[in-house]
Order: structure tokens, then sequence, then C-alpha cells
């Protein structure tokens, strides 16, 4: 789910992926939500550590960063998580592993602590989706995909 989900998002910011996509995930999307969202407006950067005015989730989960490889996102490895609680959240910092470089492109993501052991389960359990899943309104992906600043 998470990767065909991705793609999607890659498509709609026109990037090519070359993965193929079904029917219902044509139909799904990305952004902010009323419940959930990341504000990426201002999104400050020191170093590799980037910081987020405002998240908000409903329920406890993360804000992980998944790369652009090849020029397409890839879904199925993260280089950045922060834990973050439920409702609002201030100053999100989250430490980008692998460093960054200006105008890098990744996407920002929340994904749901399920099991609420606030431990990044990203392991997956099928071949689409991970643990601790990918937040969702109706068909819309709660990320991003943005360039670094």
């Amino acid at each position: 789910m998470i990767r065909v989900i991705i793609g999607v998002a890659a498509l709609i910011f026109g990037f090519s992926v070359a993965q193929a996509q079904s029917d219902s995930a044509a139909q799904r999307s990305i952004g902010n939500g009323e419940k959930n969202w990341i504000t990426i407006e201002g999104v400050q950067r020191q170093d590799g550590t980037l910081t987020f005015s405002e998240v908000q989730i409903d329920g406890n989960g993360w804000l992980v960063i998944h790369p652009f490889e090849d020029g397409a996102p890839n879904g199925d490895k993260y280089v950045a998580s922060a834990y973050v609680k439920n409702g609002t959240n201030s100053n999100v910092s989250i430490k980008v592993h692998k460093g960054l470089e200006t105008g890098e492109m990744f996407i920002v993501m929340l994904h749901r602590d399920v099991n609420e052991n606030q431990v990044l389960d990203f392991v997956f359990v099928d071949e689409l989706n991970v643990m601790d899943t990918a937040v969702f309104e109706g068909n819309r992906m709660i990320g991003h995909a943005i360039p670094a600043p």
C-alpha cells in the first residue's frame, strides 16, 4: 500500500514512476486532512535536521521521511522519523540520517503507532503495508512531496 500511495504521490507531483497502479490506487491523493496535517510552509533546516512548525495527528504516531531515488519516491525505506503525540505538535524536529542537499526531494508523511509502543514498526506485514500504517482520511494519505530547504 505504501509503495502504491507514494507512487501516486509521485504522479501527482509530476514525477514518473515505473510501478503499475491499480484502479483503486489511482483514486488516492496526498495532502492534509481535517483531523491530520503537516504544515510544510516555512520548514526550517539546520544541518540534517528539519523542523516542521506544526504536525497534527489523530492518535499517536510518527512523522516519517521517505527518500526519492532515481527521481522517484521509495516507500520501501525511510530516512527519518519523529514520534508525535495525539493532537497538535509544535516545532517537530526530525533528523535525516543520510543528510540532505538543498532542493533534494522527499516525501514527509504520517504513520500511526498502531500498537502504541512508541517504536516505529516499519516492518512489512504483506507486500504493500507496514505494521505502523500510513495515516489516511478517506482516500487521502496525509503527506507531501517537498524539496529540502
